[in-house]
């Protein structure tokens, strides 16, 4: 009974959100109340909620103090060298802008902190997604799936849950993961380079003022015989028509193309333009971080960047419980950058609905894991799974463990899959004598689809930096997810690790 109420829940939260019918934090809350007083133990509801929301206040605090740390370091340019490499690597060529995409979100995550990845990611490609017109979904799945392969970096939290689960070294773990996961984040970069392409063909190769492209030397042309301004608005209308279209087609919130003089028609397709967007220093191009607002602190740079590493290393070398570090981090970074106390409160407005938004949400999903784990639906959803494995497959239990930590890392926390599952499987598989390491190993796969469930705080700073839907996020993402998961599955297989 217990088993199907959980799966019945886990099912009528996606379709609700997945169709809008409500918020997340509504769907949250609501819907696992209601489920647990299906179970019959609505009168422990509250001391469900309470568990849950003890267990995930730490994570809740990490990612307040975060947030307005991470956020402080994007307002005083920490990242703005990095942005604009990538940005110059991007121009205005919807291909190269969705690998950047993908390569950015790549090296913030070496941080092993999803909320900063997706804050510094959204920050600096968002502008450039909004002028040319291109898919917002595109942006968070791509963002959101490279994390996911990145986070099972030992200080990112999976692994290290795995090494504790099951007693063994995490690098003994990791280590051989490396080339199998090597191969899953270069299959993200190859999926966004063809879904490049594929906002490519949607919206041309735009080029703005002060840049060329393939074709303009014909515009050129037509301009000296006084035809250059009615070239240019026919290419600036298909391009809106181009990106409206395309915006109907992938289901995102992409907005119209603001007026930024194209070059390029829809379709293009060959060449990658010079152009980027409009509004900044002519010789650096389009600036996803405006250069000159008026937080940059250079004069502080490397104070920034010595704090920023050597709060990475007391993460990874746990001096201290991380929501406390990002807390001394946070109160010493608005001291140092911003010494008036008017600037001080100006700083943590502008992050406060970040803040807000994501507090109030693993609270919510407190509520949801809360409701899992009391009322013991999934433990009886675990030992169901667990169970329906057939005995043959038991010398396969690696490859087992593999396959279940997609739907299971999805529809579980972390800690529920780790600390819950993980050990069973582990039992399971050395019945027939496969290694806890394999075991272990083939947990990680799953991470890449894990980063886009619901249960991941993390996600919410993606996609409301981002202004899309959870929903449209959701349906556009775990497809590709689910893929760069089982790439790395095979891999690994394909290697001798797992």
């Amino acid at each position: 009974m217990l088993t199907f109420l959980g799966f019945a829940m886990i099912a009528t939260f996606l379709v609700l959100i997945m169709m809008k019918k409500m918020s997340p934090i509504a769907a949250l809350v609501l819907i696992p109340a209601l489920f647990c007083v299906f179970a019959g133990k609505g009168a422990h509801l509250g001391d469900y909620v309470i568990e849950g929301v003890g267990k995930l206040a730490p994570t809740a605090a990490m990612l307040m103090f975060a947030i307005v740390y991470f956020g402080l370091m994007i307002d005083v340019g920490l990242f703005d060298p990095i942005v604009r490499g990538i940005l110059r690597f991007c121009r205005a060529d919807p291909m190269r802008v969705v690998v950047g995409t993908a390569v950015l979100a790549a090296i913030v995550s070496l941080d092993g902190d999803g909320s900063t990845t997706f804050m510094i990611t959204v920050s600096a490609m968002y502008p450039l997604y909004k002028r040319l017109g291109l898919s917002l979904v595109v942006m968070t799945g791509v963002a959101a799936t490279a994390n996911g392969v990145m986070n099972t970096l030992p200080w990112g939290g999976p692994t290290a849950r795995a090494a504790t689960a099951l007693k063994l070294d995490a690098a003994d773990i990791f280590v051989p993961m490396i080339p199998a996961l090597a191969v899953g984040l270069l299959f993200v970069f190859a999926l966004a380079y063809v879904l490049g392409l594929r906002e490519r063909r949607r919206v041309g190769v735009l080029a703005l003022p002060g840049h060329k492209v393939p074709g303009e030397a014909e515009e050129a042309e037509a301009a000296e015989r006084g035809e250059g301004d009615l070239v240019a608005a026919a290419a600036g209308s298909a391009a809106q028509s181009g990106s409206a279209e395309g915006a109907a087609a992938s289901g995102a919130s992409t907005g119209p193309v603001p007026a930024v003089t194209p070059t390029a028609t829809p379709g293009s397709g060959s060449g990658s333009g010079d152009g980027s967007a409009a509004g900044a220093a002519p010789e650096d191009g389009f600036q996803g971080l405006d250069p000159d607002r008026a937080t940059l602190r250079p004069r502080l740079y490397w104070f920034n960047a010595g704090l920023t590493v050597a709060l990475l290393a007391a993460m990874i070398t746990e001096l201290l419980p991380i929501p406390v570090l990002f807390l001394l981090g946070a109160a010493l970074a608005l001291t140092v950058n911003f010494p008036h106390m008017p600037d001080q409160k100006a700083r943590l407005a502008a992050h406060a609905d970040n803040v807000l938004n994501v507090a109030g949400m693993v609270f919510a999903a407190a509520v949801f894991t809360g409701v899992l784990t009391g009322t013991g639906m999934v433990k009886q959803m675990a030992d169901w799974l667990v169970g329906a494995i057939p005995e043959g497959m038991g010398p396969h239990m690696a490859l087992v463990t593999g396959l279940l930590s997609l739907p299971l890392t999805y529809f579980m926390s972390n800690d529920g899959f780790y600390f819950g599952v993980l050990p069973v499987l582990a039992e399971a598989g050395a019945a027939h004598g496969v290694s806890p390491l394999e075991i272990a190993r083939a947990s990680l796969v799953g991470q890449a689809l894990h980063m886009s469930s619901p249960l991941v705080p993390a996600v919410y700073v993606l996609v409301g930096m981002a202004g899309v839907e959870f929903g449209d996020h959701t349906r556009f993402t775990v497809k590709w997810a689910a893929l760069t998961s089982l790439v790395v599955l095979a891999a690994g297989m394909l290697f001798g690790i797992i």
